[in-house]
């Protein structure tokens, strides 16, 4: 059984990578443009807040990095410390939750 879950998260992650990579690049144009523009944060939040596609890219982003990176601290917990399978599964778990509960906070922001 733990071999099938590891192929899964090995696939896992990489298909978050995938989603990640263009998300990623979306948003650090979309930085420097706000800030070589000199808007402020208020101005940047009304034009998030007019157009419905960016809670949609945010939201998937979010996703996208609570798998991520809940699969790559499970294999770092696991490589580096006492923890195993499950120890170290419960705390990626517990981090992925976080990550998702805290980023969807924040898309409710520009939503």
């Amino acid at each position: 059984m733990s071999g099938r879950l590891e192929l899964w998260l090995f696939v896992l992650q990489r298909l978050s990578a995938m989603v990640l990579a263009p998300l990623v690049l979306i948003h650090l144009v979309t930085m420097i443009y706000a800030v070589q523009g000199g808007l402020s944060a208020a101005e940047i939040l009304s034009r998030t807040q007019a157009n419905a596609i960016w809670p949609v890219l945010y939201g998937l982003f979010i996703v996208a990095v609570a798998i991520h990176g809940a699969i790559g601290l499970r294999s770092i917990l696991r490589e580096m410390t006492p923890l195993r399978d499950k120890g170290a599964g419960a705390v990626a778990v517990a981090f992925c939750a976080l990550v998702l509960i805290l980023g969807y906070r924040a898309v409710g922001a520009i939503a």
